[in-house]
């Protein structure tokens, strides 16, 4: 007499069609998961209350996946993913089991789609979004030049205030996370404002890219350390005590 099925991982089971997808962009018109333990293709679970590795096979006659617990001749079958996904009624409970609960390929080759998750997932990212495009609606100009300037560089300086409002919205609306991280990061303002004093010809950056000098004399400001970007050294020389004077000058000569 075969042994009782041990319970599946999941205590929620439940009776349902469900559908799986292959990881990544890749689609292959058919794509083969293993169906049963073999010396190339290892199909093992490990339970927890027996203390060992139980090998899996489906078998299209057999109620349980665990071979320990199959009675008989096994009728196999392949396991078959067309154009990266595979579709198994809810008739199919040991597939469906096999495929959802026990084996190893589960999240490294394939996913099942949930679709509470996925509306969660959407909810959150449609949230994160709404976030990030009101954080660039309400943006003072100054600010939203010196994130486009981290995607744009030098061609904001061309741009009037309402295109850099717009493209703003739009880089918010196209990379939520990012734009919310530069939003939050004050050297943002700092480092653009270090670009504009060497565009304004107020500070010179040596042609290595290891020091900034005055323009008008040639007198040292600060050294880059070394295999650091200069305009995020320069931001945190602003903060020093040396720095502050420095960027006060630069200041009154921009304005």
């Amino acid at each position: 007499m075969a042994t009782k099925e041990k319970k599946a991982p999941k205590t929620n089971w439940e009776i349902k069609d469900r559908v799986y997808y292959l990881q990544g962009d890749s689609k292959p018109i058919v794509f083969t998961v293993p169906a049963m333990h073999n010396n190339k293709r290892s199909l093992l679970w490990f339970d927890e209350e027996k203390g060992y590795q139980r090998e899996l096979r489906y078998a299209t006659n057999q109620p349980s996946v665990f071979v320990d617990e199959q009675e008989g001749p096994a009728t196999m079958e392949h396991i078959i993913f067309r154009n990266g996904s595979l579709f198994v009624p809810k008739e199919k409970q040991a597939l469906q089991k096999l495929l959802s609960l026990y084996h190893p390929y589960l999240n490294k080759l394939y996913y099942e789609f949930d679709s509470v998750q996925e509306a969660t997932d959407d909810l959150e990212y449609i949230e994160y979004e709404l976030q990030a495009l009101n954080l660039a609606a309400q943006m003072e100009i100054d600010q939203a030049e010196a994130i486009l300037r981290v995607e744009y560089g030098s061609k904001v300086n061309k741009m009037t205030s309402r295109e850099i409002k717009r493209d703003l919205i739009l880089f918010a609306k196209r990379n939520p996370g990012l734009m919310i991280e530069l939003a939050n990061d004050e050297n943002v303002e700092i480092r653009n404002f270090g670009i504009k004093a060497v565009e304004a010809g107020i500070l010179k950056l040596a042609q290595d890219q290891r020091t900034f000098n005055w323009a008008s004399n040639g007198r040292k400001v600060m050294t880059v350390p070394f295999d650091e970007n200069p305009y995020s050294a320069l931001a945190a020389f602003f903060k020093t005590d040396d720095g502050i004077e420095i960027y006060q000058n630069i200041e009154k000569r921009l304005k």
